[in-house]
């Protein structure tokens, strides 16, 4: 939505969903013959589309279907690695720390998303009242959770309350926003961390009430903590220009501390040292906005104009 929107398009949003027996197969196995086009339920039903987006396995099936049925006439476009090789449409965007490469295959170090610089600039000129009255300035920590290569125990959660303590400590305001992923345990932890320090007032603590005001808080923040256990929550705070700290929970893989790294040396973020906190007041450092967003949609317009002999 996110590459749709940086071309100043409003796409039409076709979500599908395969049986087991097909959603198994993919991305090799066909479509669900329920959704052959002909039939008028089906998310494939026309008119064909001049550009159509896909992501995630269980579309690849129906991102070949399109081209086939459309006669070839319709510009595919795939986000992430489609498992199936650089044939699968006719530009593939993967991120760095991904193995496919072809001619038709744009990689990027961060992924692209929908925090734009406009978005930004519109919460900037209309702030939360849940966020408005905290000084500044405000340091925004995004909190993931549990994956593959990362566990949040109990001492993630301890320090992240130190470092939320230290915070409010100096002065500066706090704006803690988790997601779907992470721990209660941690937000509990979190509410309680603030309420004993003597400062709630200068935090807040998304409860998952209301919207959750997670751009506000990407364009407000003098700096941001990000937990290190995702690369579209690590891309998207570096695309703000506002310094980074890193967070590593217990665990990690490869592929994320080599991302994390090139971020490093991009001047975008640092890794939060286990045993010692920055100096919260003085930490501040500047470096050029961390964007894949507007990169793809370039490239994607170079890429239709060509296709349509434009």
């Amino acid at each position: 939505m996110g590459v749709a929107r940086e071309l100043g398009l409003e796409p039409e949003m076709r979500p599908v969903s395969p049986r087991a027996f097909f959603e198994f197969f993919a991305p090799w196995g066909p479509i669900d013959p329920r959704d052959n086009p002909r039939n008028p339920e089906s998310p494939l039903r026309g008119p064909w589309p001049d550009i159509v987006f896909a992501s995630g396995r269980a579309t690849v099936p129906y991102l070949r279907a399109i081209k086939r049925f459309s006669g070839g006439t319709t510009f595919t476009v795939f986000l992430q690695d489609p498992r199936v090789g650089a044939g699968a449409a006719d530009l593939i965007w993967v991120p760095e720390h991904d193995r496919l490469r072809g001619e038709n295959v744009l990689v990027t170090l961060t992924s692209p998303h929908h925090m734009r610089p406009a978005v930004l600039a519109a919460a900037r000129q209309n702030p939360d009242p849940r966020l408005s009255h905290l000084p500044e300035p405000r340091i925004g920590m995004v909190l993931g959770g549990p994956s593959g290569a990362h566990r949040f125990e109990a001492s993630d959660i301890e320090a992240l309350c130190a470092i939320a303590r230290e915070i409010l400590a100096s002065g500066q305001g706090l704006m803690v926003t988790p997601s779907r992923r992470t721990p209660a345990e941690a937000i509990n932890a979190l509410r309680s961390a603030v309420a004993e320090s003597g400062s709630a007032a200068k935090a807040f603590i998304w409860d998952g009430e209301g919207d959750n005001p997670y751009a506000q808080i990407l364009a407000q923040a003098s700096a941001l903590i990000v937990t290190a256990d995702s690369v579209n929550m690590v891309g998207e705070a570096a695309s703000t220009g506002a310094p980074v700290f890193i967070y590593e929970p217990t665990g990690g893989a490869e592929k994320m501390s080599g991302f994390l790294e090139k971020l490093v040396r991009a001047g975008a973020l640092r890794i939060l040292p286990k045993q010692r906190s920055p100096d919260w007041s003085r930490q501040r450092w500047t470096y050029a906005p961390v964007d894949a967003t507007g990169v793809i949609a370039r490239e994607l317009v170079k890429r239709y104009r060509a296709f349509r002999g434009m």
